[in-house]
């Protein structure tokens, strides 16, 4: 939910999780907290804490006014006014990822439309130890308050960019050497035969119709999730779950340093 009033534009996060990573993360302004009466947990623990630490505004009001606040969402009685979210520039987030010590992976989506399936994506790319994440900024969801909370507050630490021309950005990554490797259930090479440990750019396609022509033509490659049962294909964030974490799979020795102690 998005509001303006004297200070200017803010969004409502709402749930424990989303506003707990959204204070760890530190990317956003948070103007106050509003908590229901007798929650707690070890999430909401953490919260106070925080809150506490940075001299926050905190209000407690009844579940009931929570519920009037979120026009009914579900917000297990957390709620936090926060200033919008806070893309990152794609051309900055590609030149961290080609300049980095570990090859870079990138995920681009192709119009994802539900802000579930957008947060679920979110969420698999940030623990998959993704570099960014990309979106049309036409014809596609945002990073709205119930993307942050499907992500369980993943958008909050995950660099994530919107770009009015996906098939320019995308033969701009190919002219910097990342291999643009297009998720397609209707074709393409499988999934677990293609070589995915160099630069990569993973690109997953809208609920239904899957990748616009434009966008498969400018793929270096399409690969397929192999399947033995009766349903068609996966949706797109399954899909997108599976296709991640084989690349993660193939990078082996770049996730095992990175895990390595003292390493962030």
């Amino acid at each position: 939910m998005r509001k303006v009033d004297a200070k200017g534009e803010a969004e409502l996060l709402a749930g424990p999780h989303a506003v707990l990573e959204a204070l760890r993360a530190g990317r956003r302004s948070v103007r106050r907290l509003v908590l229901a009466r007798q929650e707690s947990g070890d999430a909401l623990d953490s919260i106070l804490e925080l809150a506490r630490a940075r001299h926050l505004p905190m209000e407690i009001r009844p579940r009931g006014e929570l519920d009037q606040l979120l026009r009914g969402a579900t917000h297990q009685g957390v709620v936090a006014e926060v200033s919008p979210f806070p893309y990152a520039e794609a051309e900055a987030i590609v030149a961290r990822a080609v300049g980095g010590e570990e090859p870079a992976f990138l995920v681009v989506l192709d119009g994802i439309q539900d802000p579930q399936n957008l947060g679920a994506i979110v969420r698999t790319a940030e623990a998959a130890g993704v570099h960014g994440l990309v979106l049309p900024r036409d014809r596609a969801a945002p990073v709205s308050p119930a993307v942050v909370r499907a992500s369980a507050g993943a958008t909050e630490h995950l660099p994530i960019a919107q770009v009015t021309n996906l098939a320019t950005f995308l033969e701009g990554l190919k002219g910097q050497g990342v291999w643009v490797v297009g998720a397609d259930a209707e074709g393409g090479q499988e999934l677990f035969r293609t070589d995915l440990a160099g630069p990569l750019a993973l690109v997953i396609g809208a609920e239904g119709r899957g990748l616009r022509a434009l966008t498969r033509r400018r793929c270096d490659l399409l690969v397929r999730i192999p399947s033995r049962g009766r349903v068609a294909s996966l949706n797109a964030a399954a899909a997108a779950a599976v296709c991640i974490f084989e690349g993660v799979r193939q990078r082996g020795r770049w996730v095992t340093k990175r895990d390595e102690p003292g390493r962030s």
